[in-house]
């Protein structure tokens, strides 16, 4: 049996969950606990290590009247038992209260809304989610495999929504650079090598390591994105950017008589010793639309801080 005392903590602990994932909360008559209401979800909490309550809770189905209109009740059940069992309700243990509770914490410093999965049971949960379904769509792309799952990245989105799971092209490429000048006295090297990507609908520059990139077959239902920017092109900014960082203004001292006086020299590599090679890959993102669109990196979990692909159209 959970003791009062304890069973006080543990309501005050999931009101504060609920709560950071947006629920209009309030305490309910026994043997129920909280009762949780937000955008048509209607919420029944019970805390509680009783069999004989939980089988009850877990078999009945509640209902609540919201302006004429009936609304079917999910059923969340805490208790600290082990091996008690359940079929209709979601059910959290010790690991998923420790889990969102720290997660409600973190949403509230960082004034998000907390994503709270209500999907299923604890009995369903015999192995970790696999981050996408297994169904393949036919089409095969060089991308970043997919390593984060819809769940996960409605977390760090911080928001509820439907999540839908996109690729993005980009055009991963390695550039060198070689030669020098010299200039009076002083020797002004242009050597460079190094890897890197842009984004082939935007043009915004990233740090990429291509070494992860996979040759096969999309997860079925996912979209993909098409360039807005030509191989060519990006080959010519990343040019071009290289040429602008490699630049270096070089100051001579002179000194003629009692006069000092000082020359200086703009000295830029030449175009003919860089070289740029590079590929198109895609990168795995899950849009997250809710009260407003955010995009999560499926490949390292990363929230975006803008849009990948606002406005393009999709095949």
């Amino acid at each position: 049996m959970m003791e009062h005392e304890t069973r006080e903590k543990a309501r005050n602990a999931m009101r504060l969950i609920l709560e950071a994932a947006r629920f209009e909360v309030d305490e309910v008559d026994e043997p129920l606990d909280l009762s949780a209401v937000r955008e048509g979800i209607c919420l029944l909490v019970l805390c509680s290590n009783e069999k004989n309550v939980i089988a009850q809770f877990d078999k009945t189905n509640y209902s609540l009247m919201v302006n004429d209109h009936e609304m079917n009740c999910k059923k969340l059940l805490f208790t600290l038992e082990k091996e008690i069992a359940t079929e209709n309700c979601v059910h959290w243990g010790v690991d998923e209260f420790v889990r969102f509770a720290g997660e409600a914490v973190l949403a509230d410093i960082l004034d998000r809304e907390l994503a709270l999965d209500l999907s299923g049971t604890k009995e369903k949960k015999v192995s970790a989610p696999s981050p996408v379904s297994q169904e393949k769509s036919g089409i095969t792309l060089s991308h970043f495999p997919v390593k984060v799952t819809e769940q996960a990245a409605m977390r760090t989105a911080g928001i509820q929504g439907t999540a839908k799971l996109r690729f993005i092209p980009y055009f991963l490429f390695h550039y060198k650079s070689i030669g020098e000048q010299v200039y009076k006295d002083r020797r002004i090297p242009f050597d460079a090598d190094g890897w890197g990507a842009i984004n082939a609908i935007n043009g915004i520059k990233i740090e990429l390591d291509g070494k992860q990139v996979v040759e096969d077959e999309i997860p079925g239902g996912a979209e993909v994105a098409d360039p807005h920017i030509a191989k060519e092109e990006a080959a010519e900014r990343i040019i071009n950017e290289l040429i602008e960082r490699l630049t270096q203004k070089v100051r001579i001292k002179h000194e003629k008589g009692d006069a000092i006086f000082y020359e200086e020299k703009i000295l830029k590599p030449d175009k003919k010793n860089i070289t740029v090679d590079s590929k198109q890959v895609y990168i795995p993102v899950w849009q997250i639309r809710g009260k407003k669109i955010v995009e999560v990196n499926a490949f390292n979990g990363e929230l975006l801080s803008e849009p990948m692909d606002e406005g393009v159209e999709v095949f």
